[in-house]
């Protein structure tokens, strides 16, 4: 068996090493494409330097895909390995090439079978060995790196190559290892051959179905390569395309549809990395033409675009579009996905039809089945305001994309499953997932997905109380989403920076940025994040005495929460009308809304509730009441990491002339004395990260990093890194 060094580019888990952006050219462009780019050279910052140079423009702004071939991203590089190659004797080069061979593009693990059937003699390896380009170990040979293995596999002669691969096929023989056996018979063919395009194809779909789409990508590939007839070809090269997209390799699936002109995969690629308005129209022109192929497996091509349609019409927030959509399935004869009828409706005012629609939708939340309609049971329970089934169908979404190789699928689950995790109180976990799949989205060319999450980064910042992470966040995905019509997370994002003032004590800044958010009325506004402005806008104005506009939003949010009947959104309905009530009348309105909270699943808004009602009871003069209810959301915010709703609290504590208790933090344990973002800086700092670093894996500034971690010095009280290794090894330990 053999261990590659380096895995191929088209499934990325973690990311690549980070080169200093002071001495490369890298710092300048934007985060997708650099991310791309360190991954597509293997993390080798000579090859990342030279291949910068080389992108142009159009490549280097992130408009055209990165190149697909290695010769393309550092073909200097890549000529003084061949010269190193090239200098080894002819039998240790053979050995080298049939070892590149078997392990690119995916590892077939036949290379000690192969030498034995070919009787060849292992110690010219000692050569490759003395010359530090590869070893042989038990179970193989390793190369140098990823560059040393190109090389091998490029200096060998066509004939040469043939000649290995027909060997590696003839060794795979095992039913498991008939797709790699097919890949080598493809890859040692002399031209043309319409029966093992066919071979390639069967073996394509098979790699597909056992979740190896990188397989799948390469057969399909090389059969289109060997199919004679154009027409077929480009059917080939469309699959490849879909199977290159679902694994992740976004620029390869870029540039392959772009030989295909597939209407529907040009759709998906917008969706993700274009503009959201142009996907919609190019997916409902594939829906009615024809139904397309978007790699998938077995899943109704129809009813795939459709959802992604959909997707397109939320990414926008022009809900118009859904009723477009779901005019046009109808008139097809298609029963639209539950998502798009939901949205429709709820555009057109039919909240009681969009409510059912969305839960018949939310309900299928089961183990297994399909990324994209378990994505879609997520959004749908979302919009209800049920985060249980939110949270299982993201969590089950990103668990079968993960079977199925769908790597391009789980950051987008991410992207919604930040949503539960904000409202139920969970934002260290949060913010780690969600930092996770920002860079999977990067990796996998989904800039719209990253985005989305950047604006969700920012979310979680504003309660954690990080104003420079949430306003730096906040300008990055408002900035990108402006310009490709991105409409929720340019609306997420201007939320966060609105609640990062509502909790702050800024009443005034935050009831100007939620006004236009909460606006009301059928088809205003992004229909999600007015459900999530409207609470918040009402408390503003009313902090600030202008409530003319938010009992007129508070009415159409009122009647949405009546038509879903989720508990918490009837609670903050009720809390709205606590905060529009006078003096008294607001008490049982609290009660209700409390009575409410408990039987739903938004933790942190019920303490918000709780220190709003404490206020107002300490103002009627109810003491004791005041004193248990501001305890209880002090104490609920400390658990959460929320500062500035705890300092709340303690400021109505010390009106009511009550001592506040001082912050809770475990002597033995130091982390829980740091925010969210200032715990993940910490821990990548003690594993020897520089601030550089860091602030590139969580494409944040260097200056943000610098003045987290004199937050996290100061907070710890310390003064050095060694120390900050040694406390957060005995916070660990702690726990």
């Amino acid at each position: 068996m053999v261990t590659p060094v380096n895995p191929p580019p088209l499934a990325p888990t973690s990311p690549p090493p980070v080169t200093d952006a002071r001495q490369s050219p890298l710092s300048a462009l934007p985060e997708g494409v650099r991310v791309r780019l360190l991954h597509a050279v293997h993390g080798d910052p000579r090859a990342a330097a030279e291949a910068v140079r080389l992108l142009g423009d159009r490549r280097s702004a992130g408009l055209d895909p990165l190149p697909a071939e290695p010769a393309e991203l550092a073909p200097s590089l890549l000529r003084a390995h061949r010269a190193e190659i090239r200098a080894l004797p002819d039998d240790t080069r053979l050995l080298l090439l049939l070892a590149a061979a078997d392990q690119h593009p995916v590892a077939t693990h036949a290379f000690l079978r192969a030498v034995a059937a070919a009787r060849l003699d292992t110690r010219p390896l000692e050569a490759a060995e003395a010359a530090g380009l590869a070893h042989a170990r038990a179970d193989g040979v390793v190369f140098r790196d990823a560059w040393t293995r190109i090389a091998a596999y490029e200096t060998g002669s066509p004939a040469d190559r043939r000649d290995v691969h027909r060997l590696l096929a003839r060794v795979l023989r095992t039913e498991g290892e008939t797709p790699l056996r097919s890949w080598h018979r493809g890859a040692g063919a002399l031209g043309p051959s319409a029966r093992l395009a066919a071979e390639l194809t069967t073996a394509a779909a098979t790699a597909r179905d056992e979740g190896r789409l990188p397989l799948a990508r390469a057969l399909a590939e090389r059969a289109a390569a060997l199919c004679p007839d154009r027409v077929e070809q480009t059917r080939l090269l469309t699959r490849a395309a879909g199977y290159a997209w679902q694994s992740g390799a976004g620029d390869r699936a870029r540039t392959l549809t772009a030989r295909t002109e597939d209407e529907a995969l040009t759709g998906v690629l917008a969706l993700r990395a274009g503009n959201a308005a142009e996907a919609f129209d190019a997916l409902l022109t594939a829906v009615v033409r024809e139904p397309g192929e978007e790699g998938g497996a077995g899943a109704d091509p129809a009813l795939h675009l459709l959802a992604r349609a959909t997707e397109a019409a939320i990414y926008t927030g022009d809900l118009r579009r859904c009723r477009e959509a779901d005019r046009v399935a109808r008139r097809l004869g298609i029963e639209p996905p539950g998502t798009l009828g939901g949205l429709a409706a709820a555009f057109e005012g039919r909240y009681e039809d969009a409510r059912d629609l969305l839960g018949a939708t939310a309900g299928r939340c089961g183990p297994g089945g399909d990324p994209t309609l378990l994505i879609h049971a997520g959004i749908a329970a979302l919009l209800l305001g049920d985060h249980t089934r939110a949270t299982a169908a993201t969590v089950r979404a990103a668990a079968s994309a993960r079977v199925r190789g769908a790597t391009v699928a789980v950051a987008q689950a991410m992207e919604f499953r930040a949503y539960a995790d904000f409202w139920t109180g969970r934002p260290r976990a949060g913010e780690a997932a969600a930092a996770d799949a920002l860079w999977q989205a990067y990796a996998t060319g989904q800039d719209n997905g990253a985005c989305h999450l950047q604006a969700a980064l920012a979310m979680f910042a504003a309660l954690t109380g990080d104003a420079d992470v949430c306003r730096e966040r906040a300008a990055t995905a408002r900035s990108y989403a402006l310009g490709r019509g991105l409409g929720l997370p340019a609306a997420l994002a201007q939320w966060a920076l609105a609640y990062l003032d509502l909790s702050s004590g800024r009443f005034a800044a935050a009831a100007a940025r939620l006004r236009a958010l909460a606006g009301f009325g059928p088809g205003h506004g992004h229909r999600a994040i007015r459900h999530l402005a409207t609470p918040h806008y009402v408390e503003a104005a009313v902090r600030t005495d202008d409530t003319r506009v938010a009992r007129v939003a508070h009415a159409d949010y009122h009647r949405w929460a009546s038509a879903v009947r989720s508990p918490d959104d009837l609670a903050l309905s009720a809390r709205c009308r606590a905060l529009l009530a006078p003096g008294a009348e607001a008490v049982d309105h609290y009660r209700t809304a409390l009575d409410l909270h408990a039987r739903g699943t938004r933790d942190f808004e019920r303490a918000r509730t709780e220190l709003l009602f404490g206020s107002a009871l300490r103002r009627l003069r109810h003491r004791t009441e005041a004193r248990d209810r501001l305890h209880s959301a002090l104490e609920a915010f400390e658990h959460f990491g929320a500062p500035h709703c705890a300092a709340q609290a303690r400021a109505e504590l010390r009106a009511l002339g009550t001592p506040a208790p001082p912050a809770s933090a475990a002597p033995d344990d130091p982390t829980t004395r740091l925010t969210a973002q200032q715990l993940m800086v910490a821990r990548m700092a003690a594993e020897g990260a520089t601030n550089r670093e860091i602030a590139t894996r969580l494409a944040l500034s260097p200056r943000t990093i610098d003045h987290h971690l004199r937050g996290v010095f100061a907070r710890l009280g310390i003064r050095s890194r060694i120390e900050l290794v040694r406390l957060l090894a005995e916070g660990e330990g702690v726990r």
